[in-house]
């Protein structure tokens, strides 16, 4: 029987050195001296110290994560801004079905119907003595002479000729107009009229559900129901405007009673311009101010027509409120009066301008035309010219919709043959 040999020592029966004689083999390591031997050969080959490879991996990571970050951002932000555009439509439908009325055009037009033609001999009186007394009293100016039955009553302000009115029909129906029946008859109405405003302004403010005014302010809202605005009933417009500002605030988590209360006193100057010339906006500000409001709802009633800076999220409401309801098919009507009186004023501040030729409003007054002298204004001063027309326009002009300004200059070469 042959004897099995026996390996020499250190020596696998493969013919190879045995492993257990290399303290260095993979076979003789733990896990993390493997770990420490390959790191090292890793840093031989790379040229990299352990610390700066980790620092590069790092950096590209984060690098990887701020795009995917930035993907999803504007992924988000896209879908944001699609469904905000679908929110802020229904929104703003919702808030014109909730605070819809029907609006009749109104005309301020004051004219007074005759019983027949001999009454003008007495309106007028001897030598013009009732007439002149009638005038004195009331503030008003008597046109008789636009038909043989009518008499027609102009003045700037409202409550005068709603008060000239009252007096004259009560004249004619009792049948005495001699002086000293007219200034009775006028201090008579005037009472009754004051009263009346005391509670036209009390019922506006009760119905917009804003209580403890003061008596300064009540008395300027029950004005409101002599004031039209291109043909709307001030009154009426104010309350949808009350009503539309409520509604947007509570969808967007603003102040709701500071909106409502913005909305009301928006126009409130309004009721002023006939002792001022200027802006009701501005007028509507000092208003405020005099009795004493903050200054946030001061500044979000007065900034609806971008003659000062809008501070707040209930400014813009009430500057959207204000579009809504004075856009809707219906709402306005400008009379002819102040539709030409408007055009004339547009046209008037171009000319007025050094270097002007002419100028014409078009487009129902939402385009004014302004042609220059070519001999006289460079295209850049045409430029600048147009900035300063459009700013003179934007302070002393009250236009629906804005005026665009275009400024034409045109070099004209003639030849006689």
């Amino acid at each position: 029987m042959q004897k099995e040999k026996t390996p020499a020592k250190g020596w696998s029966a493969s013919g190879g050195k045995d492993p257990s004689e290399n303290p260095e083999s993979p076979d003789n390591l733990s896990v993390e001296q493997l770990k420490e031997k390959y790191l090292k050969e890793l840093e031989k080959v790379s040229s990299l110290s352990r610390e700066d490879a980790r620092k590069i991996m790092l950096k590209e990571l984060e690098q990887e994560i701020l795009n995917e970050k930035a993907s999803r951002l504007a992924e988000a932000e896209e879908q944001i801004k699609s469904e905000a555009e679908v929110r802020a439509r229904d929104i703003l439908i919702s808030a014109m079905e909730h605070a819809a009325t029907s609006y009749v055009a109104e005309f301020t037009v004051s004219v007074v119907t005759l019983p027949s033609e001999e009454w003008k001999g007495k309106i007028i009186g001897k030598e013009g003595r009732n007439v002149r007394a009638f005038e004195r009293v009331t503030g008003v100016e008597l046109d008789l002479e636009e038909s043989p039955t009518t008499v027609r009553i102009s003045s700037f302000d409202p409550v005068r000729r709603h008060i000239a009115r009252l007096s004259l029909e009560r004249l004619i129906r009792e049948d005495r107009f001699q002086p000293e029946s007219i200034e009775s008859t006028v201090e008579k109405v005037k009472g009754e009229i004051d009263q009346e405003i005391k509670r036209e302004g009390e019922r506006i403010a009760l119905e917009a559900g804003l209580g403890g005014l003061p008596a300064g302010i009540i008395e300027l809202l029950g004005r409101f129901k002599f004031r039209t605005s291109y043909g709307q009933n001030l009154a009426k417009h104010s309350l949808e405007m009350v009503k539309l500002a409520a509604y947007l605030a509570s969808e967007v988590g603003a102040d709701v009673e500071l909106a409502k209360a913005a909305a009301l006193f928006h126009d409130i100057g309004k009721v002023a311009t006939a002792e001022s010339d200027e802006p009701h906006d501005t007028l509507t500000r000092k208003i405020l101010e005099r009795f004493g409001f903050p200054e946030k709802l001061i500044n979000a009633a007065a900034s609806h027509h971008g003659r000062e800076e809008k501070k707040s999220v209930e400014a813009e409401l009430v500057y959207i409120a204000d579009a809504i309801s004075g856009s809707r098919p219906g709402a306005r009507y400008e009379d002819i009066e102040g539709y030409v009186k408007r055009i004339s004023d547009l046209e008037k501040i171009a000319k007025d301008f050094s270097g002007v030729e002419d100028a014409y409003a078009i487009s129902a007054g939402r385009e004014l035309r302004v042609i220059v002298k070519a001999g006289e204004i460079s295209d850049e001063q045409a430029a600048q010219l147009a900035q300063e027309v459009g700013k003179r326009v934007k302070e002393h002009v009250i236009t629906p919709g804005g005026v665009k300004v275009v400024v034409i200059r045109e070099a004209r070469f003639e030849s006689q043959v």
